[in-house]
C-alpha cells in the first residue's frame, strides 16, 4: 500500500458539489492499494499514519495520535500509476477495486480503533480535493 501523507492546516472532499470530509488542522492521506496488498497492510499503513511524528512542538515531534489531531483519508488508485514508458501511464498495478474498496475502509477502521478522528473521501467517486499544506510536509509512505 501506498500512501501521500501531508500535514495540512485544513482539508476537504467535494463530491457533487457536496463536502463529504473535512478537517481542520490534521493530516491528509491519499491512498493508492495495490494488486498484492492485504488487511495486514491496510491495518500497519494505518499505524504508520496515526503515529508519523510529522508536527513539530516545542519538545520535539508529535504524531497526530500525541495531539488528538484528525486524518482524512481519500482513496487515490493513480498512486500506482507506472508511467515509466511513454505518455500515458499505466494502472496495471493498481488494484481491482473490489479488492481496493475494503482495504481502504480498513485502513479508516485502524485508524478509528487506534482512537483517531476520520474523515473519509467516497470511494470510486469523482472528488475535488482541497488541502492547505501545513510547511509544506508532504510525505511517500510505503508499506
Amino acid at each position: 500500500m501506498r500512501a501521500v501523507l501531508s500535514r495540512v492546516s485544513s482539508a476537504s472532499v467535494t463530491v457533487d458539489g457536496a463536502v463529504v470530509g473535512e478537517v481542520g488542522r490534521g493530516l491528509l492521506a491519499l491512498v493508492g492499494v495495490g494488486r498484492d496488498d492485504d488487511a495486514g497492510r491496510a491495518r500497519a499503513l494505518a499505524r504508520k499514519v496515526h503515529e508519523l511524528r510529522v508536527f513539530p512542538t516545542d519538545d520535539g515531534a508529535r504524531s497526530a495520535a500525541d495531539l488528538g489531531l484528525p486524518v482524512l483519508v481519500v482513496s487515490q488508485f493513480t498512486l500506482y500509476a507506472d508511467t515509466r514508458k511513454g505518455r500515458r501511464p499505466s494502472w496495471d498495478g493498481a488494484a481491482p477495486g473490489e479488492l481496493a474498496e475494503p482495504l481502504v475502509a480498513e485502513v479508516v477502521a485502524e485508524l478509528r480503533r487506534r482512537g483517531g478522528t476520520v474523515e473519509t473521501g467516497v470511494f470510486g467517486a469523482r472528488m475535488a480535493v482541497a488541502s492547505v499544506n501545513d510547511g509544506p510536509m508532504t510525505l511517500l509512505l510505503e508499506v
